[in-house]
């Protein structure tokens, strides 16, 4: 189970956190496949603590020889034994950890892997909710977090807890009353823990969440720096910024006021036990109940105790803070994938493997699809059918309005309408990677969808490899063919190292408009049933926008396509125009068709074009 989402401060509502025991189940199921190595690991550990605790009795039998004057030749058997302890000991120990440690990074890369995974499936509306930052403060801040209590942490406490189970063992076993002496410190111990762990959880888990909203705040700062300035909000976004910020610093400040409280308690604990041995040897010796040497093995013994209950206690801090930060880790793995799977892992780039488009089916099932023009008729065949689809990124935010529509095979639709008609949400929905609110979206088995968005990323390597994201086995032959059908292949080979030629971060920069054609190219060596574009030609000037709408043209040809346009040649060029407004489709036709109605698409024709004069009837 997962806590619910939770708002933040500005109203986003943040990505769930899951509870302590599904946390725990979460990290038995991880561990699980490395039953064996955990096993031998503890095993060995075991060996080794118990291998050392020879020490003490050694030591206090060094203590008796001298105290009764024995000669000096008797101290060489205790004295050899205590090499070969130590040999033994470190042999062991470094076995034991090495294997405790490859336990903890196998664990964490299957704990990476599922988080990747499951955020790259995450709806654009829920991210889009919840905020960038506080997806990016859960894959650093708390995945650095609990990374370090898997590499430090763990094996420490594995080793601790293992030696102050058998060392309170060994004390029982020169004299129980040694042992119940030292038991005197437990209850100072336990209450310490039971403070710091009452304190600790819910201040921990604050913090993540504050710096998360720091996070938050200073990308949408800096993201959008121009248009702060534009607007003098400089101010505003800087004491935003800086609230923020106390608010972290505080709940930091706070987390040291409580781990030096748990300290000091700590060495109050140790005193008691202490003493407590010290005073039960004094009295055992003076009654000859037990040897010098053996009351020293005890005193030993418990002082030999500090380090692993202390290191086992203060362990807790970054216990806890790894608590915390796992827990927000699997409250995002363990988030409801779709009802079915995601039609196709396309990223913005449009670069990813194509996978079949399933029928989603999320909301209440309409009776059937809405009519609203002679178009948008469901027939046989079709390549995608779009039944009803409503969609709100919130109560009282609809977005989507009971949208009906068709893609027949082959053909090439065009979105139009004004800013906020709903056309990227509907894209998206028909590309698979969001889940409408209601309505269904269906399609042949086996087809698959690339979708490409005006947000471009170039992967950092060679050209090759980042054309070979959406097709592995693609040959040198077969990316240049791709390259040449979206009218990329000149530019390409003119590169340093032609596809060899290293792009992305660090490596040489693509313009916009390459970096969009990029993408086309990947979306031609995938070769979907279905493409989606949606306004993939916007961040290119003018005269680049006319060169990648002849390369989209190209790499749509023989496709079913389904394009978000942002300038309306692509509606001319396209073989249908659907009109959105206000979520709903309010047109439908042909372009000449549209143009010459006295319609809504006729008045953003005149608007785009310039012209001032009626359009013919």
């Amino acid at each position: 189970m997962t806590t619910p989402p939770h708002p933040a401060d500005d109203g986003a509502e943040l990505l769930p956190v899951a509870t302590p025991a599904r946390t725990r189940a979460a990290l038995r199921a991880l561990i699980r496949p490395d039953r064996g190595l955990a096993l031998t690991g503890i095993g060995v550990l075991v060996a080794a603590t118990a291998v050392g605790l020879l020490v003490q009795p050694l030591l206090g039998r060094i203590v008796d020889i001298v105290a009764d004057g024995r000669p000096a030749g008797d101290l060489t058997l205790p004295v050899v034994l205590l090499v070969a302890v130590a040999a033994v000991q470190g042999v062991t120990t470094t076995i034991g950890l090495t294997r405790i440690a490859r336990l903890g990074e196998t664990v964490l890369a299957r704990l990476r892997e599922r988080f990747v995974e499951r955020a790259l499936d995450l709806p654009a509306d829920r991210l889009e909710r919840a905020g960038a930052g506080d997806l990016t403060a859960r894959v650093t801040g708390d995945v650095a977090r609990v990374a370090e209590a898997v590499r430090s942490a763990l094996p420490e406490l594995a080793r601790s807890v293992l030696a102050i189970v058998l060392t309170l063992g060994a004390l029982a076993l020169l004299d129980v009353r040694f042992l119940l002496a030292a038991l005197l410190a437990v209850p100072v111990q336990l209450l310490t823990a039971r403070w710091y762990v009452n304190r600790a959880l819910t201040l921990y888990a604050d913090q993540r969440v504050a710096n998360g909203a720091q996070q938050q705040q200073l990308l949408e700062t800096i993201g959008g720096a121009v248009t702060v300035r534009g607007h003098r909000l400089e101010e505003q976004h800087t004491e935003r910024a800086a609230g923020r910020s106390r608010k972290a610093v505080e709940l930091t400040m706070r987390s040291v006021n409580l781990v030096l409280g748990f300290y000091g308690r700590l060495h109050i604990a140790e005193y008691i036990g202490l003493a407590a041995v010290l005073i039960a040897g004094f009295w055992l010796v003076r009654d000859g109940a037990v040897s010098i040497g053996t009351a020293t093995a005890a005193a030993l013994y418990f002082h030999s105790l500090f380090g692993p209950v202390n290191a086992a206690l203060v362990l807790l801090d970054d216990a806890q803070s790894a608590a915390a930060g796992l827990a927000r880790l699997v409250g995002v793995t363990d988030l409801a994938r779709p009802a079915e799977a995601v039609a196709g892992k396309a990223g913005p780039a449009g670069g990813a493997e194509p996978a079949p488009v399933p029928q989603q089916q999320t909301g209440p099932q309409q009776t059937g699809p809405q009519q609203t023009g002679p178009q948008q008729r469901t027939a046989p065949g079709a390549a995608v059918a779009v039944h009803a689809v409503s969609h709100a990124y919130g109560p009282g935010r609809p977005v989507l309005h009971e949208v009906s529509l068709t893609l027949r095979p082959g053909e090439h639709v065009a979105l139009v309408g004004t800013s906020g008609a709903g056309k990227s949400t509907l894209a998206r929905i028909v590309a698979g990677v969001q889940q409408p609110t209601a309505g269904t979206v269906t399609a042949p088995a086996g087809a698959s969808v690339v979708l490409v968005t005006q947000e471009v990323h170039v992967f950092t390597g060679s050209l090759a490899e980042d054309l070979r994201l959406a097709r592995p086995d693609a040959t040198d032959a077969e990316l240049r063919g791709a390259l040449s059908t979206v009218h990329a292949l000149d530019w390409a080979e003119a590169l340093p190292d032609g596809l060899d030629t290293v792009v992305g971060e660090g490596g040489h920069r693509l313009d916009p408009a390459r970096a969009q054609q990029l993408a086309l190219a990947r979306l031609v060596l995938a070769g979907p049933a279905l493409a989606v574009l949606d306004e993939a030609t916007a961040e290119a000037g003018s005269a680049g926008a006319r060169v990648l709408e002849r390369s989209a043209e190209a790499a749509l040809a023989g496709r079913t396509a389904l394009i978000v346009a942002h300038r309306l040649t692509q509606a001319v060029a396209a073989d249908r125009v659907v009109v959105l407004e206000a979520g709903r489709v309010v047109e439908s036709g042909p372009h000449d068709e549209l143009r010459d109605a006295e319609g809504p698409y006729a008045a953003l024709w005149r608007a785009w074009s310039g012209s001032r004069t009626a359009p013919h009837p």
